[in-house]
């Protein structure tokens, strides 16, 4: 029953003013209410601040500025094995494996649409289908910048309007195309291995989503907006393999793509799996 009222409030919630609400919160430079927050959750959720570039929780500007907070130099190594495929974040693989008749795996009965993933273009969709994916959920304690799985060039950029359902598994496992239906950031990469995706995930009180190159993108006016940055008008943005890509504000979820025969996933990798960013995610299948 209780399961079954969570799942109920999360259709009936106001989403996004609910979102905004908190993310107004956050924001707050107030030292009385942003010093008792960041405590509380530190505490709450045994935030290490030891790896923290700045350990002094008071220090921070505001509750975002502490959950964005940069890791101290040397606090993640990146996997230094040949052409490996690294983690975009710390976190816990909520899924990976192949993409199937052009379906992502979300949990026990569900699966979704990487054409409606990707905002709906076949054209964008077609070099993923038959590849591999990753799905990367980061909880409330986790590092939350986002960095790149192999050095790449940026192409486009996708921001796709939507819902924001919270991402735990109890979502995954009862709210069918969860992922392809909350609001979200696709960006698009050459790389050696072919085309790579890296789709930032929305959710239930994430109060934005910010990329190295373009700064904040939600929330703006909430409707389908395509950027590209293969023209020749635009400066090449090339980012180099660990390199910070973007960073949730509060939360969420973080989907690699490649295309076929591109990659195999690490040994030992599973639904659960605990990662953190920097560590080999995969290794390329035909170096």
């Amino acid at each position: 029953m209780k399961q079954r009222l969570f799942i109920l409030s999360q259709y009936l919630l106001p989403h996004h003013l609910l979102s905004r609400l908190i993310g107004c919160a956050a924001e707050c430079r107030a030292a009385w209410f942003k010093d008792r927050l960041i405590g509380w959750f530190a505490k709450q959720y045994q935030v290490n601040m030891s790896e923290a570039r700045v350990e002094d929780l008071t220090a921070y500007e505001h509750f975002n500025a502490f959950f964005t907070r940069a890791l101290k130099d040397g606090a993640r190594q990146l996997d230094a094995s040949p052409g490996a495929i690294l983690s975009p974040a710390d976190g816990a693989v909520s899924q990976l494996g192949p993409i199937e008749q052009g379906r992502i795996f979300q949990a026990k009965g569900h699966s979704y649409s990487v054409l409606e993933l990707l905002g709906g273009d076949v054209e964008r969709a077609s070099p993923f289908m038959g590849g591999d994916f990753a799905t990367i959920y980061l909880s409330p304690k986790d590092y939350h910048r986002v960095h790149m799985p192999l050095g790449g060039t940026l192409k486009e950029m996708v921001y796709v309007p939507g819902r924001l359902f919270s991402v735990n598994q109890t979502t995954a496992e009862n709210v069918p195309e969860l992922f392809a239906r909350n609001e979200r950031v696709v960006c698009l990469f050459d790389t050696e291995r072919g085309p790579m995706a890296v789709v930032l995930v929305g959710a239930m009180i994430v109060a934005s989503i910010e990329t190295v190159w373009a700064g904040l993108v939600t929330p703006p006016k909430r409707e389908l907006k395509t950027t590209r940055y293969d023209e020749a008008a635009r400066a090449p943005i090339a980012l180099d393999k660990g390199g910070e890509l973007g960073r949730f504000k509060l939360g969420s979820t973080a989907i690699v793509l490649f295309g076929p025969q591109q990659v195999q996933w690490a040994a030992g990798l599973v639904a659960g799996s605990p990662v953190r960013m920097g560590q080999a995610l995969a290794m390329p299948r035909n170096a």
